[in-house]
């Protein structure tokens, strides 16, 4: 299980992020603030969380965490130097409550975090969609605001740089934590994204907080699926709403019908086993094929899953997988499952907004194969603004702190050339 703590730590994540800002070119710094380095939850005065004004369509209430001075900001990636440069402005967070949709459609309160730049001018939005969370991990989600999550550090960091952050929890995680998680689930992800950035939208015309017209998206691993998920989703759905200036998808498992291929065709061990099994369990219940786990994977394999997600499992696919199920998969007779794979695939279409790709070429966690194969179907359909990325060398680990610097100064050229 060892390997298995190390490969789902948000800690090293957000290690990594963090010591990418060395890199950074120095940016001109505001003088200092005078809000403390932290201060206490707070509702409105009345005690009770600030309800959203009755014009609010998904908005359903606020609360400060805390407000945070720039020059402390900086200090949680101390031993990186010019980080001192980057932020600009202190902030204020927020725990946002807002309505979105569960995965049948029904009505559900979900949370997220949103990061405020304290400053006299009109501000870009930027949606964060996070990596990974384990359930046991729940107080990683944004809406905690804990040290060691990835919105702590360097998103923090971008926020005092001068974007509006949303970080939506995602459904079964701080307000909606009684549901299960819909692991990778593309349309839950990309509804409960937007509809948090809906709700930020409320919440600013509400505190006469200034929003400018750009709009960016950021996210890594299944933030970077999410992240595909959402923009995929305006541009189809939503134009009418929002305009994505650019985004910037991380390592994301975009096409998930090669994906299964590949795991059924591998003869390798797997060290991402454990989520491949999360994303199974989520598709066998929302798409409603309600199948016994023994469908799916030998025994002793299908009790232990069936009583600890990530418990040690078998990692070689030809071991741990039914012969039947593998099959159904690889000559395409389970028609079912298959359905369910391609309404998650997001990696076939046209983006109108930049789109950087970026993904290690040595990710044997979410390989390389998925954001080659997102660039070759764009361009096929005539987006003229795609790049691929590739960092080399990389794993799905190591390359986060180069996406992070990367995916910044992809968005600083759009922000800079539109004016700041």
């Amino acid at each position: 299980m060892q390997y298995l703590k190390k490969l789902f730590d948000p800690h090293l994540l957000a290690n990594l992020v963090g010591c990418l800002l060395l890199l950074l070119p120095s940016l001109a710094g505001s003088q200092r603030g005078n809000a403390p380095l932290f201060q206490k939850r707070e509702e409105s005065s009345s005690g009770k969380e600030k309800e959203s004004p009755a014009k609010a369509r998904h908005l359903i209430g606020s609360t400060l965490i805390g407000q945070f001075d720039r020059a402390a900001l900086a200090d949680r990636a101390s031993a990186v130097p010019g980080v001192r440069a980057l932020a600009q402005y202190n902030i204020k967070v927020y725990r946002l409550t807002y309505q979105t949709t569960g995965v049948g459609g029904e009505k559900v309160t979900a949370s997220g975090a949103l990061l405020v730049p304290v400053a006299d001018k009109p501000l870009p939005l930027l949606s964060y969609q996070h990596g990974t969370i384990r359930r046991s991990d729940e107080q990683r989600a944004p809406s905690y605001y804990r040290p060691g999550s990835e919105i702590w550090s360097a998103v923090s960091v971008l926020a005092s740089n001068g974007y509006l952050v949303t970080a939506p929890d995602y459904l079964g995680y701080g307000a909606s934590k009684a549901l299960p998680h819909p692991y990778e689930h593309a349309p839950t992800l990309a509804s409960a994204s937007l509809d948090m950035l809906r709700a930020a939208r409320e919440f600013c015309a509400r505190e006469k907080i200034g929003l400018n017209d750009r709009n960016f998206l950021l996210g890594y691993s299944e933030g970077g699926f999410a992240t595909m998920a959402l923009h995929k989703l305006i541009e189809e759905k939503h134009a009418d709403e929002f305009t994505v200036t650019a985004s910037a998808p991380g390592a994301g498992a975009y096409h998930k019908t090669a994906f299964a291929r590949y795991i059924m065709n591998s003869d390798q061990k797997l060290n991402f086993i454990n989520t491949y099994v999360w994303v199974l369990g989520t598709y066998n219940q929302v798409y409603a094929l309600n199948r016994p786990l023994s469908r799916y994977f030998n025994e002793p394999w299908a009790a232990r899953i069936q009583a600890n997600l990530f418990d040690e499992i078998n990692p070689l696919p030809k071991q741990l997988f039914t012969a039947a199920f593998r099959t159904g998969i690889l000559n395409g007779t389970d028609t079912r499952m298959l359905v369910a794979f391609r309404d998650n695939d997001v990696y076939d279409w046209k983006p109108k907004a930049p789109v950087a790709l970026f993904h290690g070429t040595a990710d044997d966690y979410v390989p390389f194969f998925n954001s080659q194969d997102a660039y070759e179907a764009m361009l096929a359909r005539g987006a003229t603004q795609v790049q691929l990325r590739p960092i080399k060398g990389g794993n799905h680990f190591t390359s986060a702190a180069e996406y992070t610097l990367g995916a910044f100064l992809f968005f600083s050229a759009y922000r800079d050339a539109i004016g700041n």
